[in-house]
């Protein structure tokens, strides 16, 4: 495949997830005043994102396996993926339009967004393992993940901002937003099919064994992330920097995450997805470690930075490794799997802060190097899944 075309594929696919992230960053934003108006209490929200995030965790896995059965039957799953993307852009936009119509009409609309939406994660990731050769799916991987990033990025800049505006003119700008970039996805799929055909053989090399202690090591390493990026680097920072700055600090992060992503891809080409994750899980537990011991903003400001950074590395190389392990047919399963594990985080995180169980003694002592303890422990259960990969390959 010519680097142009897996560039600009990927660049389009990266570009999917930063518009789909901004529509979730835009729906958390917005959810406790629409939720309000359809008469749900302020403590139930955090709970609706928990189960927004059990919806993901089962249709994401779903949508892969569905995408590799749809793929070898009938050979195209692009139409099959704009045209649900099509449902889920309207249940969206109808969100803000029927807050006031009640609850159950809100849930079950939000339901059906929820479930839709599950086919802008997995399937195009899909189609990059599908039909991306092994020495290109590192750089395109890259270009993925640095999309959903970036919007993740934004999070603490719009939460004080977007409220200002009407939600219908923002969920209406989202679900249009989103129903566009989708529509390009039938050419993404045409630009790659061109490129190389997809490989007909039976997946005769897959193993789920291998693959749930994979995504056990994945699930470790993103509550490590969940609780570090979004639970304690916050209060980290309030130690020594005023509310007005912490929008600044926090992109720290996320600007080594966003520099370092696209190189991230080199190391996980030359070492496989599996020790380039181990490398960046280890670099990420000793910056957090740091973190948790700064004495002043700026060697705390430091830490983020290369934690980010870090994290860019792990995030990159758990798509490579998934693909690995999903190659032969298997990558919507593998890429599927890849985004549940990282619901089910989401899901803890959100559920612990909404139980309001990191405010207990004991758990707010130990979140500090939690983050620490996982991000070590993930590159153990690594080593399992490599040497059994080096076996079968």
């Amino acid at each position: 495949m010519p680097r142009g075309v897996s560039t600009r594929v990927g660049v389009y696919f990266g570009l999917l997830q930063l518009v789909f992230g901004l529509t979730w960053v835009g729906y958390v934003i917005y959810l406790p005043q629409l939720a309000v108006r359809a008469g749900i209490g302020a403590g139930i929200v955090g709970w609706l994102l928990v189960f927004d995030q059990i919806i993901f965790a089962v249709c994401d896995w779903a949508a892969g396996v569905a995408v590799d059965r749809v793929a070898r039957v009938v050979g195209r799953v692009g139409t099959i993926v704009a045209a649900v993307t099509a449902v889920s852009a309207l249940s969206f936009l109808l969100l803000p339009l029927v807050s006031r119509s009640g609850a159950y009409i809100f849930v079950t609309l939000i339901v059906v967004w929820a479930v839709a939406s599950s086919a802008l994660r997995a399937p195009p990731l899909a189609l990059l393992g599908r039909y991306t050769p092994d020495g290109r799916q590192p750089w395109v991987s890259s270009l993925f993940v640095v999309g959903a990033g970036m919007a993740t990025a934004s999070t603490p800049f719009l939460a004080g901002r977007l409220t200002a505006y009407d939600p219908r003119i923002l969920f209406g700008a989202a679900a249009v937003s989103v129903f566009a970039a989708t529509l390009s996805i039938v050419w993404a799929e045409k630009a790659l099919t061109r490129s190389v055909p997809p490989e007909r053989e039976a997946p005769t090399e897959f193993r789920i064994g291998l693959l749930l202690v994979f995504l056990v090591a994945v699930l470790l390493a993103q509550v490590g992330f969940q609780i570090h990026s979004s639970v304690n680097a916050q209060r980290l920072f309030a130690k020594f920097a005023g509310p007005g700055d912490l929008p600044i600090l926090l992109s720290l992060f996320w600007i080594g995450f966003t520099l370092v992503t696209p190189l991230a891809s080199v190391l996980a080409k030359h070492l496989g997805g599996g020790v380039a994750m181990m490398v960046g899980a280890l670099v990420a537990a000793e910056s957090a470690c740091a973190a948790a011991l700064a004495t002043d903003v700026v060697s705390l400001s430091i830490a983020q930075f290369v934690c980010g950074a870090a994290w860019g590395v792990v995030m990159v190389a758990a798509v490579v490794a998934a693909f690995a392990i999903g190659r032969h047919g298997r990558a919507g399963t593998a890429a599927g799997a890849l985004f549940s594990v990282i619901a089910v985080a989401t899901m803890a995180r959100i559920a612990l802060v909404t139980g309001h169980a990191d405010r207990v003694a004991a758990v707010a002592s130990a979140l500090p190097w939690l983050p620490v303890v996982l991000w070590l422990a993930a590159p153990l259960l690594l080593v399992p899944v490599l040497l059994r990969m080096r076996r079968v390959n």
